[in-house]
């Protein structure tokens, strides 16, 4: 599992560095002791930056993930439960179809339960 989530990220990571290179737009210049980089090397620089950029966040993002894991479940639940009532006020005539499905859920997860515990 390890392995193959490796290997998607690296993907996903030179395909980030492609679209850098292909996109080719003029947003960013990159300028060493005063002068602006140019020739054939100025591709080379960028993308060496921004695949040190990509695993600085991804350094961050898991570090984040870890201090903040109890706060992330708290402020994740907090999200469904807003998304929650936006969705009851969004969509009131689903109301009633919502209702008869949450009975019959309680009732497969109280059976289920049941099953368990024997």
């Amino acid at each position: 599992m390890a392995r193959n989530l490796a290997i998607a990220l690296a993907v996903l990571m030179l395909v980030i560095v492609g679209w850098a290179l292909l996109a080719g737009s003029n947003a960013v210049t990159i300028v060493i002791n005063g002068q602006e980089v140019t020739g054939p090397l100025k591709g080379a620089i960028g993308i060496g930056g921004l695949v040190v950029a990509l695993i600085a966040l991804a350094c961050a993002a898991i570090l984040l993930a870890f201090v903040f894991a109890g706060i992330g479940v708290l402020v994740l639940g907090l999200v469904v439960l807003a998304g929650l009532l936006l969705a009851l006020l969004a969509f009131p005539f689903l109301l009633p179809v919502l209702i008869p499905l949450a009975i019959v859920w309680a009732f497969v997860a109280i059976v289920r339960r049941s099953k368990a515990a024997e």
